[in-house]
């Protein structure tokens, strides 16, 4: 990548991690602007999270991963203890891969 690429990125987001204290007190939302940004940064963030947990190159990273995460997904929304979750998780993914799932 080009470095003054990289040097125009680096500006931009400190610039844009600034401007967030710096305009707090001055600029004024609603409350429907509010709900609206904080449920765009909740979606933003769930999509990264299943892109990452359910992706690898540029296809679907396998079933049993799916399931792990759809079973780590569930035990969260149920209010169990994160670590449980992962765990569990993780104990579904790995034993559906060593029935053959992939």
């Amino acid at each position: 990548m080009n470095a003054w690429a990289v040097l125009v990125l680096a500006a931009g987001t400190y610039a844009l991690r600034v401007a967030g204290p710096l305009l707090a007190g001055r600029v004024r939302l609603t409350d429907r602007a509010r709900l609206l940004l904080a449920r765009g940064a909740a979606v933003l963030l769930v999509a990264l999270a299943a892109t990452g947990a359910l992706t690898e190159g540029h296809g679907l990273a396998g079933w049993a991963r799916a399931a792990g995460v759809a079973a780590g997904v569930v035990l969260v929304a149920r209010r169990v203890p994160f670590a449980v979750a992962v765990v569990a998780a993780a104990v579904l993914t790995a034993l559906l891969r060593w029935a053959g799932v992939r």
